[in-house]
């Protein structure tokens, strides 16, 4: 027995210490990464003022929708995440609150909707490319192109967190600052007496809520990170309030300067229009700065996507869901097989339009919002007691509130869906419920070996301070290798709490 306890208090240790020799995400690298897994700047917001005829509702949707969507998702995320600290993020929420199959189906929905955003980046990168570059505009070059940008962007990643993150924030600068120069130089031109026109005939509320909900989205991502975060209670937090603040006024300060300086129509206003606009205010070199700052949001947008994708990937193998391979590292501490899966998927859906993407994926970020939303009501209501180190200030029928109005508004974007938008969501949706069987009993059946198996032993899960992961806890009751030592593991668990 002391043998046994040895061996597996070995485990733990040789793992921490594999963890902890890869450096870790701080507040301003997550800052950067949120930036970009939620907006990356301006650019695709053009199309808000078109399709809202005019200014007017575009700068209202930007100062209401965070309030009711932006901040309740942030205020969500920063409680469960540091409450999970875990990879995996909203799959070990939704576990935790209901089961591993709903967890599993959270996962697969957020992966399938995450690979889907990651597809339209390296596309819009070209897209701004070819306006200065027009043999882009050609298959035999634009193919190629693809390949080469998402191999290279693909790689980035496989060499660590710390890399992607400060390349984040240098990413973040070049792309907003050419915006701040713009306001500067607009000053003397704005009349604000145009950021009140809007013409009723030309509003497609249809194309205004997906592209309100679109540059809104995915505060939950940096989630799937958690245990690449430095001191996670802390830092998300923090993180997410200036992300939300500087997401907002990326929106809002180029729309007011581009809208209030210019006299420009709504149907003007299509994705890239605001190199036109640099071109307008600052001459040709404001035009181009704004062309090379968009090319290379798309690279920052892909590179923050890939991340969360990757280490959701690896989060689901570590408890269970997946097989091992997925929570396998490279020597830069990167999910090595998840990045590659990832990047396969961005590949063979990078031919779907952009319109395409964007209602596909927030159909099926819309559904596991709705689970992340309930599972967060649950655990408040099942676990009032678990350690929350951030916790939202408010009771149960205030955290119902808080989520009511953003759940209003992912049921009315689904329901502005296309009949082939619900077709093909179906379809992913009846997909996952299948695939879990099929895992089961591939994990039942010893077909693959998976996370927490190793020469028919378990392998101790990480232990947080304070805080021990019920979900995976969970989970592992559901694993034959787990029962023979689960009271072995739960007897190292309390003897760690007792040091700690």
């Amino acid at each position: 027995m002391g043998e046994e306890e040895e061996a597996e208090e070995g485990i733990v240790n040789d793992h921490n210490n594999k963890k902890s020799t890869n450096p870790k995400l701080t507040v301003l690298p997550l800052i950067a990464l949120i930036f970009y897994e939620v907006s990356g700047g301006p650019f695709g917001v053009e199309d808000s003022v078109r399709a809202g005829g005019g200014p007017l509702l575009s700068l209202l949707g930007f100062l209401i929708f965070p309030l009711f969507w932006s901040l309740p998702e942030a205020l969500v995320t920063a409680e469960l995440a540091t409450t999970f600290p875990e990879n995996g993020g909203y799959v070990i929420w939704i576990s935790s609150a209901f089961n591993p199959f709903w967890g599993f189906q959270e996962g697969f929905w957020k992966w399938i909707s995450g690979v889907m955003d990651n597809a339209l980046y390296p596309v819009l990168f070209l897209d701004y490319l070819k306006h200065t570059f027009p043999v882009f505009n050609q298959l035999y070059a634009r193919i190629p192109a693809l390949l080469v940008i998402t191999i290279m962007l693909t790689y980035l990643n496989y060499r660590g967190m710390h890399i992607v993150g400060f390349t984040a924030v240098l990413l973040a600068v070049f792309s907003l600052v050419p915006f701040v120069v713009m306001g500067i130089l607009s000053i003397p031109r704005i009349k604000p007496k145009r950021w009140m026109v809007v013409d009723s005939r030309k509003i497609d509320w249809r194309g205004y809520f997906n592209s309100m909900f679109w540059n809104l989205n995915y505060w939950d991502k940096a989630s799937t990170l958690a245990g690449e975060v430095e001191n996670p209670s802390r830092t998300f937090p923090k993180a997410l309030l200036g992300a939300v603040v500087l997401v907002v006024s990326s929106y809002l300060i180029p729309i007011l300067v581009g809208t209030g300086a210019t006299n420009t129509q709504s149907e003007d206003w299509s994705d890239g229009y605001f190199a036109q606009i640099g071109m307008l205010i600052g001459g040709f070199w404001l035009k181009w700065w704004i062309q090379a700052a968009a090319a290379m949001s798309n690279l920052g947008l892909f590179e923050a996507e890939m991340s969360a994708d990757a280490f959701q990937l690896l989060g689901m193998s570590e408890m269970g869901m997946l097989p091992a391979i997925f929570a396998s590292r490279s020597k830069h501490g990167t999910p090595t097989f998840s990045i590659l899966c990832s990047a396969t998927g961005v590949i063979f859906l990078s031919w779907m339009s952009f319109q395409e993407i964007i209602e596909f994926l927030n159909f099926l970020y819309g559904i596991g919002m709705l689970l992340e939303f309930a599972a967060f009501i649950k655990l408040r209501i099942k676990k009032p007691d678990l350690h929350r180190p951030y916790k939202v200030p408010l009771g149960t029928l205030g955290v119902t509130l808080l989520c009511l109005p953003p759940a209003v508004l992912l049921v009315l974007v689904m329901c502005l869906a296309s009949l082939k938008t619900f077709f093909i969501s179906g379809s992913v949706v009846i997909l996952g419920f299948f695939l879990y069987p099929s895992l089961v009993y591939a994990k039942a059946r010893k077909l693959v070996k998976f996370d927490g198996e190793q020469d028919g032993n378990l392998v101790v899960l990480d232990l947080c301070v304070g805080i021990v992961d019920e979900a995976s806890l969970g989970l592992l009751h559901e694993s034959p290798s787990a029962t023979t030592h689960l009271e072995t593991s739960e007897s190292l668990l309390e003897e760690e709490l007792k040091v700690e």
